[in-house]
């Protein structure tokens, strides 16, 4: 256990921060869950609009620090694939 203050308000700092980015991490995973069921029962309509919901938070979570730029990136283009490839064999 830390003695000096600063180390101590550094302990506390911290749990808070792990605790504000789980909730984050864990929303955007429950988004992007509801955006793969969508797809995968063909819900074009669903679809499109958990989409834009996931894509929010993934900006979200880019600017709070919580995933780097490029990985977000990455996952709406992939993300972005899946709801095309859906549109047009609906």
């Amino acid at each position: 256990m830390a003695n000096i203050k600063s180390a101590k308000k550094r302990i506390k700092v911290t749990e808070v921060k792990t605790l504000r980015n789980t909730m984050i991490k864990s929303a955007l995973k429950t988004k992007v869950k509801k955006f793969e069921t969508a797809v995968v029962t063909g819900n074009v309509e669903e679809a499109k609009t958990t989409y834009a919901n996931v894509v929010k938070a993934l900006d979200m979570a880019v600017t709070k620090g919580i995933l780097h730029i490029n990985k977000a990136a990455r996952r709406k283009s992939r993300l972005a694939a899946k709801l095309n490839n859906l549109s047009l064999t609906a």
